[in-house]
């Protein structure tokens, strides 16, 4: 038995999920991006409560580590980090488009494509089959009419993500197709227990989020 805590503020909602293996036993979601740094810990320690546990009593965290939000992956994984280096347990990373792809399987598509909005036409993205293998490696790019012709031309693939309404509009092909899917914490439980069953873990002195981009600041440096 194994009880890893899973968190996610990648996205635009803000998660923590308790799993012991591959059971969700405890879900906590903040729809709000503004107070995650605020919200975080009391969430964690809420749904350990919940289940009359402590921190003492996981295995392991797990660590939704981008691309994403800027500042959302900063609190979580200094979270996630944290709490790995006090309790001596193993770090998991997974990548954000990969937890989206997962809450998705199962839909009406040969392949799975999840999209965050990176500014003006720009998203992140990433392409994954029915079984979460990668088809198209997570990439930053501008949307045009041609981006990913070369897919819907032979497969009928779901667009999702709060990237993809920007590029509804201009995929004309009946093999496109968008839909609305929210991904949380809860979706990373089956992926973070494969990995902590293979050993799979992060370094905890040298893993940072994949901001998928440089930040810029819209602060004016002063000279």
């Amino acid at each position: 038995m194994s009880f890893i805590l899973n968190i996610d503020t990648a996205v635009q909602s803000a998660s923590v999920c308790l799993a012991e293996n591959e059971k969700v036993v405890g879900l906590s979601i903040n729809p709000s991006q503004k107070d995650q740094a605020a919200w975080l810990h009391i969430a964690i320690r809420d749904v350990l409560v919940e289940k009359t546990m402590t921190v003492r009593q996981l295995n392991a965290i797990a660590v939704s580590a981008g691309p994403g939000s800027y500042t959302g992956l900063r609190v979580g994984m200094a979270t996630a980090k944290g709490l790995c280096y006090a309790l001596n347990i193993p770090l998991i990373t997974i990548n954000t488009l990969k937890m989206m792809a997962k809450a998705a399987q199962g839909v009406e598509a040969d392949l799975l494509c999840p999209m965050i909005d990176a500014r003006r036409m720009e998203v992140f993205a990433a392409v994954f089959d029915q079984n979460l293998r990668e088809i198209r490696t997570t990439t930053n790019m501008i949307l045009d009419e041609t981006s990913f012709k070369d897919l819907i031309d032979k497969h009928r693939v779901c667009f999702f993500g709060n990237g993809s309404t920007k590029f509804q509009p201009i995929a004309k092909s009946p093999n496109a197709v968008f839909a609305n899917i929210e991904a949380s914490a809860e979706d990373m439980v089956t992926l973070s227990y494969q990995y902590f069953s293979s050993g799979t873990f992060a370094d905890l002195a040298y893993t940072e989020p994949n901001y998928g981009k440089d930040f810029h600041s819209s602060v004016k440096q002063s000279l």
